[in-house]
């Protein structure tokens, strides 16, 4: 139920009754897949919680929100509380808890047919508490790794209230290859290359290339330099906007900054010991003029 609620949340369709054909079952619950033992011939049967091919292997779990807290179903039964509702959520044990769920979702992914890829993505869920987000754009089911990255791989129940959250989530279930980092990176790049030969040809037209090409290059080391701290942290950005209001202000600045970094000197406009920055970039300084 928490499941299908959450595709409703998602505005994804919900799955499909799973058939005895695991060739059909392309996004059911408990999808069966066979687990093949070494040294043996033994094979045994698993369940996939949810799967939805080409997106991701789901295995879902759910934890106590205190330790000792027997389930309501358990009380009702007078038996004891599953080992999972006995794990208290936050605890070095869920923790260990989560990353066994991982291993599993893991084992699925790897036991599925020849024919059918590892999904580029594992989701560990803790039933109306989390959802952990394991990536693996190979999609060869070896090294799947917290995605985006190990600090914020974990979306909170809470944090669905977020459209940017609900969003990544959605493509997780409709097209996961675009949340491929690398694919996000190319298309940025070939983005700003077209902003900058725009850039370029606006300077060439007044400046040689040559100049342009070497103006624009230390431009782009500046913004480098400030994002590694080389340079104070958003400096160079600061000193762009400071010259909005006076665009003849820039040559002379650019000169300055330019030779402070080349010789490793205090800068007046940053207000700081710069380093020295050698290689020659700096070494010839001959800004093109800026017009708004």
């Amino acid at each position: 139920l928490f499941l299908s609620q959450l595709c409703d949340v998602l505005n994804v369709p919900r799955p499909d009754p799973a058939t005895d054909d695991t060739a059909l079952n392309a996004y059911v619950f408990e999808r069966a897949v066979t687990f093949h033992h070494r040294g043996s011939d033994k094979t045994t049967t698993g369940r996939i919680d949810l799967y939805k091919r080409g997106c991701f292997v789901l295995e879902a779990k759910q934890y106590a929100t205190a330790k000792a807290e027997p389930s309501a179903l358990a009380l009702v039964l007078d038996d004891p509380a599953p080992k999972s509702a006995r794990i208290a959520r936050g605890t070095a044990a869920w923790d260990r808890a989560m990353l066994e769920a991982q291993g599993q979702a893991e084992r699925y992914a790897r036991s599925l047919p020849d024919d059918e890829d590892a999904p580029p993505f594992l989701l560990v869920v803790d039933v109306g508490h989390v959802i952990e987000l394991y990536a693996d754009f190979t999609q060869k089911g070896k090294n799947y790794l917290p995605f985006p990255d190990a600090r914020s791989h974990r979306v909170k129940l809470t944090d669905l209230a977020h459209p940017e959250h609900r969003e990544r989530l959605r493509l997780l279930w409709t097209t996961p290859l675009a949340l491929d980092p690398s694919k996000r990176a190319a298309a940025v790049t070939r983005e700003v290359a077209g902003y900058l030969a725009e850039l370029a040809k606006s300077f060439e037209k007044k400046h040689d290339p040559k100049l342009v090409a070497e103006f624009l290059s230390r431009c782009l080391f500046c913004m480098f330099a400030e994002d590694v701290e080389l340079l104070p942290k958003q400096s160079f950005h600061e000193l762009l906007e400071s010259v909005k209001p006076d665009p003849g202000a820039f040559v002379p600045m650019m000169e300055l900054l330019f030779e402070d970094m080349n010789q490793g000197r205090y800068s007046g406009l940053l207000k700081k010991k710069l380093l020295y920055f050698n290689g020659g970039l700096f070494a010839l300084v001959e800004p093109v003029g800026l017009k708004y």
